[in-house]
């Protein structure tokens, strides 16, 4: 059987000797911050703020994550709790942007090893498939005054 993609909520665990359900009643975005409390060893608070902008998850090397938009860090996140906000700037929640059917994504990448299981959202501006779009429109011939 083909390894699942990767979330939020079967990456970032509790580390030993902690119970493996430890975090359980974690929501799944919140879990990062969980996570990186115990590898720094200091507290750390997400942010209280939600930024009005939304951004787009992606699939990289079997891992769904989202990309910070203020200082471009990354984490991993979860289709289940779609949002993010980051643990090196704290750039406020944001609202992520999945594909309207995870799971026929997740299975359309199952026949790539998992090294090779990336994916954009079609309309995510950094998705290198997508056109490049021309960000000032010709204006047309220019008339002599």
């Amino acid at each position: 059987m083909p390894l699942a993609v990767v979330r939020a909520e079967t990456f970032y665990t509790p580390p030993p000797p902690m119970p493996v359900d430890a975090w359980a009643s974690v929501p799944a975005a919140e879990l990062v911050w969980r996570w990186y409390e115990t590898r720094v060893g200091r507290r750390v608070t997400p942010p209280a703020d939600t930024v009005a902008e939304s951004d787009y998850a992606r699939i990289n090397q079997n891992r769904w994550i989202a990309d910070c938009s203020s200082c471009g860090s990354a984490a991993v996140v979860s289709p289940a709790d779609p949002r993010y906000a980051c643990t090196e700037c704290s750039w406020g929640w944001c609202a992520l942007i999945f594909p309207a059917d995870v799971t026929a994504v997740e299975a359309d990448l199952t026949s790539l090893k998992p090294g090779l299981r990336n994916w954009w959202h079609p309309d995510d501006p950094t998705n290198p498939g997508r056109p490049p779009v021309d960000p000032v429109p010709d204006p047309g011939p220019m008339k002599e005054v």
